[in-house]
């Protein structure tokens, strides 16, 4: 992913939603609708997220030291998985407070047209923040399916942004009828079960991120692609027979690569070394996340064919 298209779509979501949370605020004390105040909540804890994204980016760029050897990349998975209790926490189970508090408090909504105003606009701008986002994850999401993507992504930012967005869009549209029925009917009922049903979609897309980003914070392999393009480069010169690889994104941008090679018992130490550097070069030109490879040459047997695979 690039990291540059991944901010992109982060400051796009992080403007709508600070002006987003702003207008539901003043219509939800203007109309008394739990619905906006949900939704009000709902940006802020998607704009505190979109903050931590940027931070989280910001402190994976911190040089490697010697307690941290392999830099500091991981730094983007933790923020995303604080991104995920956040919505959890603020945004679904306040969402579901709120619906049960208005279920067991009949409030009648006030002025409910400046509600409708509010999130008629409010969808519109969010739109556009999901515009940005799916324009920026197509750059790199190739013939995959958004599921594929979202799940084999191996960077978190834009699959956050994503299902971010299609939650707040979804949760508006919720809102909208639950005021609107409301407005319509007299009955606050439609206000209340519309609010819990936003806290329903927010736990829902709060658990789908904790458990992708989870993945990532216990170290996920290189993609399918990756790894066939290091196997061939590895195998390119014909010289070298694979015997095993293994790979680990220490960050969302840099692989670390682990292979034994059978090589012939009659080369010299020169001859080995040689062989290595050259498909460490071919591994970086194939693969240039792959910055860390570590490449260990054994003895080729005759005896047994070679255990290939990551």
């Amino acid at each position: 992913m690039s990291a540059e298209g991944g901010t992109k779509a982060i400051v796009a979501a992080l403007l709508a939603n600070t002006g987003i949370a702003i207008s539901k605020f003043v219509a939800a004390g203007i109309t008394g609708s739990a619905s906006m105040l949900a939704e009000g909540v709902h940006s802020v804890a998607d704009a505190s997220n979109q903050v931590l994204l940027l931070i989280g980016g910001k402190a994976s760029r911190k040089a490697a030291s010697p307690a941290h050897p392999f830099g500091y990349g991981r730094e983007r998975y933790i923020y995303a998985f604080i991104v995920s209790i956040v919505l959890f926490s603020i945004g679904g189970v306040y969402a579901l407070y709120e619906g049960y508090h208005k279920l067991s408090h009949h409030e009648d909504l006030k002025t409910p047209l400046v509600a409708v105003i509010v999130l008629v606009i409010a969808i519109v701008l969010e739109s556009f923040s999901l515009r940005t986002a799916v324009k920026e994850s197509n750059a790199v999401r190739g013939k995959q399916t958004w599921v594929q993507f979202i799940k084999g992504s191996r960077s978190p930012e834009l699959p956050v942004i994503l299902l971010e967005d299609i939650g707040a869009l979804v949760g508006l549209i919720l809102a909208l009828f639950g005021v609107g029925l409301s407005w319509i009917t007299g009955n606050v009922v439609f206000d209340a079960l519309g609010t819990m049903a936003i806290g329903v979609l927010l736990v829902c897309i709060a658990v789908v991120l904790a458990i992708e980003i989870r993945s990532m914070l216990i170290g996920e392999s290189a993609t399918h692609e990756d790894i066939a393009a290091i196997e061939g480069a590895i195998k390119q010169d014909g010289t070298s027979v694979l015997i095993h690889l293994k790979t680990l994104h220490v960050g969302p941008d840099e692989l670390l690569v682990a292979a034994k090679v059978g090589i012939d018992r009659s080369e010299t130490g020169a001859q080995v070394a040689a062989e290595i550097d050259a498909a460490e070069a071919r591994i970086r030109a194939a693969v240039p996340k792959a910055k860390l490879i570590y490449i260990e040459p054994d003895i080729q047997r005759t005896d047994a064919p070679a255990a290939e695979g990551a």
